[in-house]
């Protein structure tokens, strides 16, 4: 049975989402109700079940560039839909809603036949998913802190007409703290993703971890994510401070992967492995 009328099924019930919380967050005062976050569960769950069809396939695991944005973005939504709970982020739901709609075409934008190797073995899977909430993680991390830049600047440009829409979105302090909460898990992640390479690359991949470039900027990465975790503990560092240093981070870790899936999938049309 065919699952491609999925794709825009949940697109557009994303669409829905992302209008109705752009409606009642950036153009009026709305009473804070956390059931009308509830709104956003439908084409979730939806989105989780696209991707569990289309990445885990009876023949084996099928990772690609675009299952990879897809999962990102649907994890993005979950953790956004689950803080909205006991912080005031609904009026992020648009943005992200709408990020969302697009991203869930992606693995039709960017399709991807290969299968990975080696999913068969436990240490594999370990690392594989270790690695790939690290990465999401950071990538939601990245995303957080320009939506810290855009609030930051709305609330402190806000004109005399837009002083009710001000009140619907999270406080700066809010968002911070959410902020460093996913950099300190994904850092634990990457640095289990670190460890987990080096011990497991005799038994996954039958030889002894390489010194590559995915190597160079994953360690510049955690490097980078270590000193503004260190920076916010010892010296307090916030605000454009960290979201700078998010930034950074993230791009060094961006160059490690697209330095092989993005060129290899996406421009040589060759399995990244």
């Amino acid at each position: 049975m065919s699952i491609a009328w999925l794709y825009p099924l949940v697109s557009f019930l994303y669409v829905l989402v992302a209008w109705h919380f752009w409606r009642t967050r950036w153009h009026t005062v709305a009473n804070a109700s956390n059931r009308e976050s509830f709104a956003l569960l439908p084409p979730l769950l939806l989105h989780v079940w696209l991707l569990a069809a289309t990445t885990v396939t009876p023949a084996g695991i099928q990772l690609g560039v675009g299952n990879a944005m897809s999962m990102i973005a649907g994890l993005t939504v979950l953790i956004y839909w689950l803080s909205s709970f006991h912080s005031q982020m609904e009026a992020l739901h648009a943005p992200l809603a709408g990020i969302a709609a697009v991203a869930v075409f992606a693995p039709l934008i960017f399709p991807s036949t290969n299968l990975l190797a080696n999913t068969e073995l436990l240490a594999f899977r370990l690392h594989l998913l270790i690695a790939l909430l690290a990465y999401s993680l950071f990538t939601i991390a990245a995303l957080h802190a320009s939506l810290m830049a855009i609030v930051e600047k709305r609330l402190h440009h806000v004109s005399q007409s837009d002083s009710s829409v001000a009140a619907n979105l999270p406080p700066l302090l809010t968002l911070e703290s959410l902020l460093f909460r996913l950099i300190t898990v994904g850092f634990a992640l990457l640095t289990l993703t670190l460890i987990t390479g080096v011990f497991f690359s005799e038994e996954i991949f039958h030889k002894p971890a390489e010194f590559n470039h995915k190597t160079v900027f994953a360690l510049l990465s955690w490097i980078i994510y270590a000193v503004l975790l260190s920076g916010r503990r010892l010296w307090g560092w916030r605000g454009k401070v960290a979201v700078r240093w998010t930034w950074i981070g993230f791009t060094m870790l961006l160059l490690a992967y697209l330095g092989s899936h993005f060129v290899l999938e996406v421009i040589l049309h060759r399995h990244s492995g």
